[in-house]
Formats: C-alpha cells, sequence, structure tokens
C-alpha cells in the first residue's frame, strides 16, 4: 500500500472507504503502557513494516528527515499530534507528527525528531525518553523519514510555532492501535492507482465552553506510519 499528498482541491474525505480492518485484532492495553513499550523496543520481535515506500508524484530530490512519536504518559497513554498550518508548501493542514527534514548539524535522526519537536511546538527534551525508531518510510514528496518514538512526561508547556503549526492536540494510542479504526482508501490520479489508509478521530469537547466536536482526519503517511508502529506492537 502507498501513501501520497494528492494535488489541491483533492479532499481525502470525500473518497470512498473500500473497507475497514475491523477483522484485525487490537494491540492489547497491557501492552500499551510505559515499561511495555520500553520492554518491547529492548527486546523487539521479529516483523516487518506494511508500508514503506509511497509512489513518488515529485520530482523533489530525496532529503532526510525525522519525525517524532510523542506518546505523553497519562492514566492511558495518548499520542501528540500536529495540525500543520496551511501556509506550508508539503503536506499543508494535514495531521502530522512534529518533525522536519535533517539538518548538517544533527547528530543523527533522534537528534533531528527532538530539535523538530523543539522548534515546531516547544517541547523540551529533558521531558523526553526516547524508546528506539521504526523503519524509515518514503513519502511521495521525497522525504525519507526516521519515526521515533519517545514517552514523554507530562508538565510539558507546548509553544506552537505559528508559521508551521496550525494546532497541536492529543489521541489515545488504543484508539489508533485498533484496525477496527484504520479505514482502506484508493483513487487513480496521473494513470497511477494510490492507496492510503485513514483513521479519523472525533475529539470531544474542542469547542468554546467544552462543548461540541471536532473530527481529527489522520491519513496519508502519518497513518502509514502509525500502521507500522501498530504492526510492531502487534507481532
Amino acid at each position: 500500500m502507498t501513501f501520497f499528498k494528492p494535488v489541491p482541491p483533492f479532499d481525502p474525505r470525500s473518497i470512498p472507504v473500500l473497507g475497514i480492518d475491523n477483522h484485525l485484532s487490537g494491540v492489547a492495553l497491557d501492552r500499551l503502557t510505559p515499561q511495555a513499550l520500553r520492554t518491547r523496543f529492548r527486546q523487539p520481535p521479529y516483523w516487518a513494516p506494511e508500508h514503506s515506500v509511497e509512489k513518488m508524484f515529485s520530482d523533489r530530490q530525496p532529503a532526510l528527515a525525522a519525525v517524532l512519536l510523542p506518546l505523553v504518559m497519562r492514566d492511558e497513554l495518548t499520542l501528540l499530534l500536529t495540525e500543520r498550518s496551511t501556509n506550508l508548501s508539503t503536506h499543508s493542514g494535514q495531521i502530522a507528527f512534529p518533525g522536519g527534514r535533517t539538518d548538517e548539524t544533527d547528530q543523527d535522526a533522534v537528534d533531528t525528531a527532538l530539535r523538530e519537536a523543539q522548534e515546531e511546538i516547544g517541547l523540551q527534551r529533558n521531558f523526553v525518553e526516547v524508546l528506539g525508531t521504526l523503519p524509515t518510510y518514503v513519502t511521495g514528496t521525497g522525504f525519507i523519514i526516521t519515526p521515533v518514538v519517545a514517552l514523554v512526561r507530562p508538565g510539558f508547556e507546548l509553544q506552537p510555532n505559528s508559521a508551521e503549526v496550525a494546532d497541536v492536540f492529543e489521541v489515545p494510542l488504543g484508539y489508533l492501535m485498533n484496525p477496527a479504526h484504520h479505514r482502506r482508501h484508493e483513487i487513480e490520479f496521473d494513470g497511477v492507482l494510490r492507496q492510503w489508509l485513514s483513521m479519523p478521530y472525533t475529539e470531544l469537547g474542542v469547542e468554546a465552553g467544552g462543548s461540541g466536536a471536532r473530527e481529527r482526519y489522520i491519513w496519508g503517511a502519518t497513518a502509514g506510519m502509525l500502521r507500522n508502529f501498530y504492526r510492531f506492537l502487534s507481532a
């Protein structure tokens, strides 16, 4: 399966759902604890990523990048995600992990992910415990991304960079690690059949006064890397 960022005015929500993976088992809750994740990364199972390379639709030269999967240690682990600003040149307005292109001064992918998370949302390194990395994921826009998985100690104060980030929110990890919430889509674009996953999440009480709901439409490369994380945890 491949993932991509299509050319506007494409709306991924408008593409019918081909199927939902509710035939697959979700990751057991006892595997979604800080200690269980520490153990899993210290003693990883044999597994293979389900998605790793998107079909290219850009002539952009490949570039190294890294993203942080920040798992906040609340009563139930949550994943910290961002909504990208609409003025960005790539993946604008999409739900994403904090992260970005590797700089020459970065020591490694972990350094890139931590630096970008601090620059984008103000997440300080002293709140972060890096667990490990997942296999690289190559986007259709030419970024070779290393996902860095980390635990985040509560008590942090975020300061999102408004030039890059429109919003920051959290989603329960258990929700994302349940394939009953993984939806499959496909469309033919430029003569190429492209397929992707979506994981829509309805966030309650986000309107003024704590009422109402808002859909967080997680899809594309973000959903692809989350699916790989699911495969890693369920192996």
